[in-house]
């Protein structure tokens, strides 16, 4: 089965590589969206219609396009082989290089990301991005685990696009040594964490337990 095509998919192809030369001086304002709009040769109405929330749908398409970067990166024959920490560096690593072209662009998303009222929007798309890797990875899990490990990708995404942004380094190479010792702090954690669940204790049922105990039965 094929995806169902979106009527504004060319409206948002055609928009983006002109918000994302704006964006990098005017940030992701009303204006930039009019000026892009214009180098684009697309009307206000069709801006609007294809993004609703303005440049908050825009960044959002651009994280998705991100996303598919990153599986497409998981999914290529370069990937085949490899250990599960170097398919996450993969992951991780291909949505960099992805946004690499727009970084000032990018580093504004992320600030515009971390308004109050955007914030939301931001904790959606971090979440989806490690749920788009963990995916294209073929990862099986659906208890626990599933939330867990992204959760925890979550976390590691977010630090190091923080760590990419401050990144002058020749070849970006203190990002590549952070995003490594991150992913060693995650390993670490699954190591002790499958130690405890052989010694019989199961912490997805700590969940279970406390909500007993916060909402016991007949309240």
């Amino acid at each position: 089965m094929t995806e169902p095509h979106d009527p504004f998919d060319d409206v948002c192809a055609r928009l983006l590589p002109s918000a994302l030369k704006a964006a990098a001086f005017d940030g992701f304002t009303p204006m930039m969206m009019a000026r892009a709009a214009e180098d684009a040769g697309l009307s206000a109405a069709e801006v609007a219609a294809a993004f609703p929330k303005g440049a908050l749908d825009l960044v959002a398409y651009w994280s998705g396009a991100a996303d598919r970067a990153s599986a497409a990166a998981l999914k290529s024959e370069a990937a085949q082989g490899l250990k599960i920490r170097e398919k996450v560096a993969l992951g991780v690593e291909a949505r960099i290089s992805y946004l690499r072209p727009h970084k000032e662009s990018a580093r504004r998303a992320a600030a515009f990301l971390a308004l109050p009222l955007n914030a939301p929007t931001g904790a959606r798309l971090v979440w989806n991005a490690a749920d788009a890797i963990w995916r294209a990875m073929g990862d099986p899990s659906t208890d626990f685990n599933f939330y867990s490990k992204r959760a925890i990708l979550s976390g590691v995404l977010s630090s190091t696009m923080a760590r990419w942004f401050a990144d002058d380094s020749e070849g970006e190479k203190e990002t590549k040594e952070f995003l490594s010792a991150r992913i060693e702090n995650v390993m670490q954690f699954e190591r002790a964490k499958s130690k405890v669940r052989d010694s019989g204790f199961d912490p997805a049922g700590v969940w279970g337990w406390l909500a007993k105990a916060r909402y016991p039965e007949g309240r």
